[in-house]
């Protein structure tokens, strides 16, 4: 009685379902009527002397030995020399202070940088010579902690 109410689209619907649950069944049945068994040599891969998974064996008339005592085996240790310097020298391009930002061209890779006046240590204008933290901003390389650049000249 309380199917009287079902429609001609929910019959077909309902239907179809019971269709897909009962082609499942068969299926897992089947699969374990089957039971596909493999054995450990089905499962074994190699690899070849050009690192390429295969299924067959190497060659044994292929085989080179290796004597453990001749590998040698050192840790190479960081040198300071190889450690990328971050403080910059370049020359002030442009900086407006009423917007608050300019650029500065790094002296030794020519690469524009900017620079906003949140990072300046010191009050910076045009064609000035500055020293610099390069940094990664938010849409590329900024420079921070930016102050003139002043040489040490001895006086005699």
């Amino acid at each position: 009685m309380g199917r009287s109410q079902e429609t001609f689209g929910k019959k077909e619907v309902k239907k179809r379902q019971e269709q897909k649950r009962k082609v499942k069944e068969q299926k897992r049945s089947k699969k374990k009527t089957e039971g596909k068994r493999t054995n450990f040599d089905d499962m074994i891969a190699y690899v070849d002397e050009f690192g390429m998974i295969t299924s067959t064996p190497p060659d044994p008339d292929k085989k080179t030995v290796v004597i453990a005592e001749n590998i040698e085996l050192k840790i190479t240790k960081n040198k300071p020399d190889s450690v990328p310097d971050y403080v910059r020298k370049g020359v002030v391009l442009y900086f407006d202070e009423s917007k608050g930002y300019g650029f500065i061209r790094d002296m030794e890779s020519n690469v524009k940088v900017f620079v906003h006046a949140n990072n300046l240590l010191e009050p910076i204008k045009e064609n000035n010579i500055v020293v610099f933290e390069s940094s990664k901003g938010p849409k590329g390389i900024s420079a921070s902690k930016v102050k003139l650049y002043k040489e040490n000249k001895q006086e005699g």
